[in-house]
């Protein structure tokens, strides 16, 4: 029994852990070593399986803003890797993969129209 009870706790210990993994708001605001020509900005919250949010693109050139995008997506089983679809207010979409790496997040474009860029590794400014 108390075997069953330690594993139970394990597994609860777990899945919490996991759970919010991308939940925060992530950018490359503070890319130190790159040229930044654009700012991306996702703000995502993580429920289960799901996850929900907006994401902008701001930059100083007119036609890298993006305006506010919508987020939704699902998370992976083993909750290191979330698939992602960003939706702009015309409805034209890009999908994209989040891959989350010790405190980094590494986006990854899969595919659809030009809203996003293609790879971009994220830190976290906040929760």
């Amino acid at each position: 029994m108390k075997k069953f009870i330690l594993l139970a706790v394990f597994l609860i210990t777990v899945k919490s852990f996991s759970q919010n993994r991308f939940s925060g708001t992530w950018s490359n605001e503070k890319c130190k070593d790159c040229k930044k020509e654009y700012i991306f900005t996702i703000t995502i919250a993580q429920s289960n399986s799901a996850i929900f949010g907006t994401a902008e693109i701001t930059s100083d050139h007119k036609e890298l803003n993006s305006g506010i995008l919508e987020v939704s997506g699902y998370v992976y089983p083993l909750g290191d890797k979330a698939q992602i679809k960003l939706k702009d207010k015309d409805g034209i979409s890009s999908s994209a993969v989040l891959m989350a790496n010790d405190g980094a997040l590494q986006f990854s474009k899969r595919g659809g129209a030009d809203l996003v860029p293609k790879e971009i590794i994220l830190s976290k400014l906040y929760e």
